[in-house]
């Protein structure tokens, strides 16, 4: 109807804290293990979800001190691509040792488990056994890194072009933007001026429920991208 004011645009979707627990612990590479103040770095993860090296027990200390050594996982979510403010999030795991840590490939830990922690820019949240175990990863999380270093390494044509679908007055004195993000719901670009950067995210037609779908859903950006007649352009 003419003159008739436009329909908000519907905030984006998003991953709730315990997915994105989740799937920083699926792409995650590696960690820090401290056992009872003893740090130690794992460097190669590359054999899966580090939940799948631990058995998590509901944490029932009882009465008096308890004996059980501590144990802390730290992992630290890093945007693939060279954004500024590249780290997207810590993850902590705390808990008590049921069975000796080991770091041996293939081997497993029994944990009483006490928390996760999730730091993001937005803030912390805290989360119990059973809100992490309802939870799923995204299933684009371990594929994500190389998605959108290939994405903006052999297609940067296209990553301008998905800038078509950010409002022209968001990209007012943008001087880059590149991806920062991929998951089931869509692509986020973050635009980055002299001072700071800010994230928009563009959402799919749908969520992707696998890696194998996840390319029609980009294409369907590309090709919304192409039906615009305003062209965002950066600073050459």
């Amino acid at each position: 109807m003419p003159g008739a004011p436009a329909t908000p645009a519907a905030p984006a979707p998003r991953p709730t804290d315990a997915e994105r627990v989740r799937s920083v612990l699926a792409a995650a590479h590696s960690m820090t293990v401290v056992v009872d103040g003893l740090r130690t770095e794992v460097h190669r993860l590359d054999d899966g979800d580090p939940l799948d090296r631990l058995h998590l027990h509901p944490d029932d200390p009882g009465p008096g001190d308890d004996p059980r050594p501590t144990v802390r996982l730290e992992f630290t979510d890093v945007a693939p691509t060279a954004v500024r403010d590249r780290v997207r999030a810590r993850v902590t795991l705390l808990g008590r040792l049921l069975t000796p840590w080991t770091g041996e490939p293939g081997a497993t830990t029994c944990v009483a488990f006490g928390r996760a922690v999730l730091e993001t820019a937005e803030g912390t949240a805290r989360l119990g056994l059973e809100e992490l175990e309802a939870a799923e990863p995204d299933p684009l999380a371990p594929y994500e890194a190389g998605m959108l270093t290939h994405l903006v390494d052999d297609h940067p044509e296209l990553v301008t072009l998905l800038l078509r679908l950010v409002p022209p007055r968001a990209t007012a004195g943008v001087l880059r933007a590149l991806p920062v993000a991929l998951d089931r719901h869509g692509i986020t670009l973050r635009l980055e001026d002299r001072t700071g950067h800010q994230d928009v995210p563009l959402a799919f037609p749908s969520p992707v429920a696998d890696v194998e779908r996840s390319g029609a859903q980009i294409q369907a950006l590309l090709s919304k991208a192409r039906r615009l007649s305003h062209r965002n352009t950066l600073p050459a």
